[in-house]
């Protein structure tokens, strides 16, 4: 542990810190501009937007490399700081990619368990009408409960776990390859702690609503990275109750039902058209008949 205390204050090479964070960011951007073009493409009637559990747990993990990866680049540049240091001083060091793809495998697990959830949501809403008529209001006592989980214990501890990088190093260390590797998994496993909630709350605002994702990242970006992160935690906690607690009462504040709704509106507009150019052809049908009999 002394190594690892004196080896965290020094950073890797630039263009080796550089490379990794740019890759950071390309994959990240990269997995947004999918995320955009699905949005526009995807039906969101169902839970499961009509994908096969392959497809739809492929666009989690590309969903998790958008919204993860930015908030974990502090975590994962300690570490190559800390190997970069080994290599060059002849120690024995890990890649950095043995921890980070660690650490995406758990995100990766979790999108068999959103698949589940959405396919039982889906076969639910299918069997019984109360749960399609009442599925608004089940989202926000969702809602709800994703702003209370903001206040636990346990938030705050997986919280403190993801915020201060130096302080998972001193505590959570492991030697070789298979010890980063848990490494990986472990902080993995306190990101998700930290943030499953927020990603559980996508069902009823969307899946693919670019605009929700984009707010949920800025969200955990500013939780784990920022000075005022814990504040944010309690404020996100706030909102969501309160909005929860809106769309209990009112259900078309929901953004998927508002699109619902609009497509109905839509659809009736469409029928009350033919139905008004109907007797219209027929009139004009009518006519032509008694021109041609005089």
């Amino acid at each position: 542990m002394t190594t690892t205390t004196a080896t965290a204050s020094s950073y890797p090479l630039p263009r080796e810190r550089n490379l990794i964070l740019g890759s950071l960011l390309v994959l990240a951007g990269a997995a947004w501009a999918i995320l955009a073009w699905q949005g526009a493409e995807m039906d969101e009637m169902s839970l499961t937007m009509g994908m096969s559990a392959p497809l739809f747990i492929a666009l989690w993990i590309v969903m998790m490399v958008a919204i993860m990866f930015p908030t974990a680049a502090p975590m994962i540049l300690m570490f190559a700081r800390i190997h970069n240091t080994r290599r060059e001083r002849g120690q024995n060091f890990v890649p950095t990619w043995i921890f980070t793809s660690a650490y995406l495998l758990v995100w990766s697990v979790t999108g068999i368990a959103a698949y589940a959830i959405a396919v039982a949501g889906d076969t639910l809403a299918d069997e019984s009408m109360w749960a399609m008529d009442n599925a608004p209001r089940l989202g926000g006592g969702l809602l709800i409960v994703a702003g209370i989980y903001q206040l636990t214990p346990l938030k705050d501890i997986c919280l403190s776990k993801c915020r201060t990088p130096i302080s998972f190093i001193l505590s959570s260390w492991k030697d070789g390859f298979t010890g980063s590797f848990r490494m990986g998994i472990q902080h993995g496993v306190f990101c998700l702690g930290c943030c499953w909630l927020l990603f559980v709350i996508l069902f009823p605002l969307g899946m693919m609503n670019v605009a929700v994702l984009g707010l949920i990242t800025a969200l955990i970006f500013a939780e784990k990275s920022l000075p005022i992160g814990r504040h944010v935690a309690r404020a996100t906690a706030l909102a969501l109750v309160v909005y929860g607690t809106v769309v209990v009462f009112q259900p078309d504040a929901l953004p998927m039902t508002m699109d619902d709704s609009s497509s109905m509106e839509m659809s009736a507009e469409d029928s009350m058209d033919g139905m008004d150019e109907a007797p219209a052809t027929d009139g004009m049908n009518e006519m032509s008949d008694m021109e041609a009999q005089e």
